[in-house]
């Protein structure tokens, strides 16, 4: 595929663009309606009332179970966005410059540095290196950012039981998660009001569905209860999601960048499994310095074609997928995760692409779209869904092709000009 043929949806912040349920990421990608909910064969009290038995053969008692519902409401919110289009179409370059961005870098060193002893204990105990789990923590909530956001975050209690009263192609998932969720207050570990997260029910700072909280969850910090509101039963978490359900290994990188001049683009399938040192014989030669792991096994990947960023995956890379089905993502996650402990941009840059804007540009451009009256939700140098609507409204307004929504240079430039 050539650059310019490959585009990614994207919606508001990281964690949104391709929804990571973890264990039911596959349930997002339906196409659903408003309409669901007014299909419903009865009322929503009606349905709390009749799903009481379902509570009680899961062990949740009267107690609890009124304690949720008795004032619950569905958010009716969650059918437009269950069948919502992407708004947005991004180039992979984009996809990556705007995840991987100097506010996200900046935010991310911090975290770093700040949880260093949490990071060396983790991957002691469970051999996930940090790289990975602050790229998962940076993708899925911005470092923690957005945990506690209003913008992003909502009762799960009103989605959940929304989406299983209302949505009946996947509703015994959704009944399902509704009734993890009880069971996590049934045991304690956080109230109805606590639980908050997106719009599908996935919660805390790296995102877990109430399935994942009962089964993968851990009490890393030794408090009595596991939260994934908490970063070390968080982090720790994610850490056994990625062995178990991933297959992640330990010692080893999740890739290397390399370069394929000369050979044939049917060698990055992305499936073929050869070791390091044969993929060398074969021609494929390292981005920058040397090969390591010549006994590692490795599947050969060109995702814009061989005149771009070519790389060599380990299983690793694949556990990362795991947490959400899009290759894009993984290598957004592994990047970042590098980015953030210092190491460079890709070697080879994308046929087509442009760097990424400075934090101090992003925050000019946003400041200028707001004086010129298009809200861009902030001027903190995040770029999320508002600002992006205020860009592309911005280039239909002047004409500036195409209409991505992308805060590219050219729309700097057009905006100092005062176009």
């Amino acid at each position: 595929m050539r650059a310019g043929a490959l585009v990614i949806p994207s919606s508001a912040e990281s964690v949104f663009d391709r929804r990571s349920l973890l264990a039911g990421a596959g349930a997002l990608l339906l196409a659903g309606s408003g309409a669901f909910a007014q299909s419903a064969k009865q009322s929503f009290p009606a349905w709390v009332e009749g799903f009481r038995a379902r509570a009680r053969a899961r062990g949740i008692s009267d107690a609890v179970y009124d304690r949720v519902t008795r004032t619950l409401k569905p958010d009716m919110s969650v059918f437009a966005k269950e069948s919502a289009q992407p708004e947005f179409r991004e180039e992979l370059w984009q996809y990556l410059n705007r995840r991987i961005s100097e506010w996200r870098l900046v935010t991310g060193r911090a975290a770093a540095k700040k949880h260093a002893a949490l990071l060396k204990r983790l991957e002691a105990d469970y051999g996930v290196a940090p790289d990975v789990l602050l790229g998962l923590w940076g993708m899925e909530s911005a470092f923690g950012e957005l945990v506690d956001d209003p913008d992003h975050m909502k009762p799960v209690f009103a989605s959940l039981g929304a989406l299983a009263w209302g949505e009946p192609r996947r509703r015994k998932y959704w009944e399902t998660e509704f009734l993890n969720a009880l069971v996590i207050v049934q045991r304690g570990w956080a109230t109805p009001e606590e639980m908050r997260g997106s719009w599908a029910g996935a919660m805390g700072h790296t995102q877990w569905m109430p399935e994942v909280w009962l089964n993968v969850g851990t009490d890393f910090d030794g408090d009595g209860r596991i939260s994934p509101y908490d970063v070390d039963d968080a982090l720790a978490g994610s850490a056994i999601y990625l062995i178990k359900r991933g297959r992640y290994q330990r010692g080893i990188p999740w890739g290397f960048e390399v370069t394929m001049a000369g050979l044939p683009d049917k060698l990055a399938d992305a499936r073929t499994v050869r070791t390091v040192e044969v993929w060398q014989g074969l021609g494929v030669k390292p981005a920058a310095g040397r090969f390591a792991y010549p006994k590692a096994s490795a599947r050969l990947w060109a995702p814009v074609g061989t005149d771009g960023p070519c790389f060599l995956l380990t299983q690793n890379f694949y556990a990362v997928k795991s947490y959400n089905p899009s290759m894009n993502y993984a290598l957004a996650v592994c990047h970042l995760g590098d980015r953030v402990l210092g190491d460079p941009p890709f070697k080879t840059p994308f046929p087509g692409g442009e760097r990424a804007l400075t934090l101090a540009e992003v925050q000019e451009v946003q400041k200028r779209l707001t004086a010129a009256g298009f809200d861009t939700g902030g001027t903190d140098g995040r770029v999320g869904n508002m600002t992006m609507r205020a860009v592309r409204n911005f280039q239909e307004k002047v004409g500036l092709a195409p209409a991505d929504g992308y805060a590219s240079l050219d729309v700097l430039d057009a905006l100092r000009k005062g176009r």
